[in-house]
């Protein structure tokens, strides 16, 4: 069988690979095939952590929560239990953002937590 180059389309699809592969350095940018394996990576190391950035806001938004929560004389866990046992539903990223904007509200929360 013949051999097929692909002509003009083979080409186009060269460069607009090669357009999206600007950025890298040396033939991570200037050559197709280093660039394509560079892109494929790239994309997937982007579609993993998405998910992971998740993982790592929820581990910063326990950690200050745990911390204003000690500044308060409580610990993160029994704060949790507290504010379930009270039916005050507040998720972690709001509690997180009252802690480091408004720690006189904060404090109160932890108040009605320990009450319980």
């Amino acid at each position: 069988m013949a051999r097929v180059k692909g002509g003009p389309h083979g080409h186009r699809r060269h460069k607009k690979l090669l357009k999206q592969a600007e950025g890298y350095k040396a033939t991570r940018r200037k050559l197709f095939r280093r660039a394509h394996e560079t892109m494929l990576k790239g994309l997937w190391y982007a579609f993993r952590d998405r998910r992971v950035r998740k993982r790592e806001l929820r581990k910063l938004w326990i950690t200050r929560i745990n911390a204003a929560a000690r500044l308060n004389g409580i610990s993160y866990s029994r704060l949790i239990a507290g504010l379930k046992n009270q039916q005050i539903s507040l998720n972690r990223k709001m509690l997180a953002d009252v802690a480091v904007r408004d720690p006189k509200a904060f404090a109160k929360i932890a108040e009605l937590a320990k009450s319980v």
